[in-house]
């Protein structure tokens, strides 16, 4: 098979649409293998690609006036916001001017709108927060600067009220001249903020998680917080204001896969609205219940559609469909029943299983879904066969299973590792001398744990940009994550040392015999290189072999031809030490789809919290 049909990188990405001309929009994709900030005209159906960065560019908006608003960073993901006219001359030499002047350089935190051209931006600079609100073109005035994380979540329409959160789960509204109005405190396990109504009400959209469930709740200046109870939802949920109604669209994640709703919060009715079985990744309510989506299974690459009839971008570089099977498979663990999407590959040989690669999603509060997945294409393509593992923690199974850590951090989610390889070993589905890890950030790090404290069950592991040691990453990552790890374990490492060299790979590098492939990142904030190496050098110690690679780059990437170097560099090293022929295996094999677990009892309650 040759690398073009083997190697697969894609993005795609809902266009956000003007508030004022639904025909105008903004959007991400892919070009010539950077991710770059596209417009469309919906009604000459015309894209043109508004930024070129060496880099690639993420970040992007559109406002009332159907200007752009794009992030231009710098290499470490600093920057400032830029626009531009939608009706952009194909040629001009003049940089896009600052979106709003007399800003300093930082990290993104949230952009907003008003219909009257007032702009709000937030921005994260070391251990500081600031809030900004100016018009778009002139200078800008602060609105507040306070330590640690600050994120903007959204703006009135006219401007003035701003929602705002920090290193919690409390919401602070804001004035326009940055006098607090009000303070949401969490009333429950978890609180989201998601917006204010877009049809000129101060009503704020927010989502609460319970012991059990996960509700709606709006808030009005005039009669506080009202909780939606009579709507529960018993897995994650996101969701998001009709343009025109008193409606909110939600998105629910459940089991791998996606469901929609309508939620008439005047009238308290509650409607499915029709999709194929798969995932969501992205879904935006427009005029007259119509909806525009992103949707994508195992086996397709994600798809734009609309139901009212608007025309959508063509996806540029599409990929084929995933060649293999694509199923499901329950596995019995104390807390409840575990979900693994298992592809396979088409059969070749009927000697024995194929090789079997775990696919360890990050998180540890994220999911593997019933979506394409450019790693899962590749390696199913090259005869392997993949398991994607919800473990426990995992979002889409409700909140006692996102908290159930019984064994401990990382050693809950290797322990379902392990239970679904001896799972897939008695089904016939993989053999005992062929299976391996490869993870990235939090995934690459239950990879070095697994690899650490259970050797003997795998042949390979891959980790790219792992936290390695938990002591040295909580010192030199950012405030943010600082803080999420000593909700994790409970204190500081000064305050709990032993907790946090119990669940770190540093503490059993020694122990590990698998080959290992360790990938870096040298500007990386979130799983920093000092760490890494330090890992590296106990492996040394110890005279374990491995091998290394550093990316100049950070924790993420916009740039393709990045992860297209990592994907050749671990698929050498998988079929250096993974080698394996593969076959097709139907005996006990789980079927597709299936939406729900077996009857077992229901997890217990959390004994560890997390993030």
């Amino acid at each position: 098979m040759s690398d073009a049909a083997r190697y697969q990188v894609f993005r795609s990405a809902l266009p956000e649409a003007s508030p004022s001309d639904p025909s105008r929009m903004v959007y991400t994709a892919d070009a010539h293998g950077r991710c770059e900030v596209f417009a469309w005209d919906a009604s000459l159906r015309r894209a043109r690609q508004v930024t070129s960065r060496p880099a690639g560019t993420f970040h992007c908006s559109i406002d009332h006036d159907a200007d752009i608003w794009w992030f231009d960073e710098d290499r470490h993901g600093r920057g400032t916001w830029r626009h531009q006219p939608f009706l952009h001359g194909e040629t001009r030499d003049v940089p896009d001017p600052p979106g709003l002047l007399d800003l300093p350089p930082g990290l993104p935190r949230g952009l907003a709108f008003a219909s009257d051209g007032t702009t709000a931006v937030a921005l994260a600079d070391g251990p500081t927060g600031t809030i900004h609100l100016g018009r778009k073109g002139n200078p800008a005035r602060q609105l507040l600067r306070a330590p640690g994380p600050l994120t903007l979540h959204g703006m009135s329409p006219d401007g003035g009220l701003l929602a705002v959160t920090g290193a919690g789960d409390t919401v602070t509204l804001l004035d326009a001249t940055g006098a607090v109005t009000a303070v949401l405190p969490a009333r429950t396990a978890r609180q989201w903020c998601r917006g204010f109504r877009p049809d000129g009400a101060h009503e704020l959209l927010l989502v609460l998680q319970t012991d059990e469930h996960y509700l709606l709740a709006t808030w009005t200046p005039t009669a506080g917080t009202a909780v939606h109870d009579w709507c529960p939802f018993d897995t994650e949920i996101t969701a998001r204001w009709y343009p025109d109604a008193g409606a909110a669209l939600v998105r629910q994640d459940r089991h791998g896969r996606s469901l929609l709703h309508r939620v008439d919060l005047s009238t308290r009715r509650h409607t499915r609205v029709g999709t194929p079985p798969g995932t969501i990744l992205d879904a935006a309510p427009r005029t007259d219940d119509g909806l525009h989506y992103l949707w994508t299974d195992a086996a397709r690459p994600p798809v734009l559609r609309a139901t009212d009839g608007t025309p959508l971008p063509p996806l540029i570089g599409t990929p084929p469909e995933v060649p293999g099977r694509h199923l499901d498979l329950w596995t019995p663990t104390p807390d409840g029943p575990v979900h693994t999407l298992l592809g396979l590959p088409d059969a070749t040989a009927p000697a024995r299983p194929a090789p079997l690669v775990f696919l360890v999603h990050g998180g540890p509060a994220d999911q593997d879904r019933d979506a394409y997945d450019a790693t899962v294409h590749s390696l199913v393509a090259s005869g392997y066969a993949v398991a994607r593992v919800n473990y426990r923690g995992s979002t889409g199974y409700g909140p006692r299973w996102r908290q159930a850590f019984t064994a401990g951090v990382g050693h809950t989610q290797v322990q379902d590792l392990a239970a679904v390889r001896a799972d897939l070993l008695r089904r016939g589905l993989a053999a005992p001398d062929a299976t391996a890890l490869w993870g990235v950030s939090w995934g690459a790090y239950l990879v070095l744990l697994a690899l650490g404290t259970r050797p003997g069950l795998w042949q390979a592991g891959v980790c790219v940009k792992p936290l390695a040691d938990w002591v040295t990453a909580h010192r030199s990552s950012t405030s943010a994550l600082r803080a999420l790890d000593v909700r994790l374990f409970g204190g500081t490492p000064d305050e709990v040392p032993e907790r946090y060299a119990r669940s770190s790979p540093l503490s059993y590098a020694s122990r590990v015999t698998a080959p290992l492939l360790v990938v870096g990142a040298t500007r990386d904030a979130k799983c920093p290189p000092d760490q890494i190496r330090s890992y590296l050098g106990a492996l040394d110690a110890a005279g374990v072999a491995h091998d290394a690679m550093w990316l100049d780059t950070g924790h993420d990437g916009y740039d393709g031809a990045t992860h297209v170097a990592v994907l050749r560099r671990a698929m050498t090293f998988l079929r250096r030490h993974l080698t394996a022929p593969p076959t097709q295996v139907t005996s006990d094999s789980p079927k597709r789809g299936s939406p729900e677990p077996p009857r077992s009892r229901r997890p217990g309650p959390a004994r560890t919290a997390h993030w």
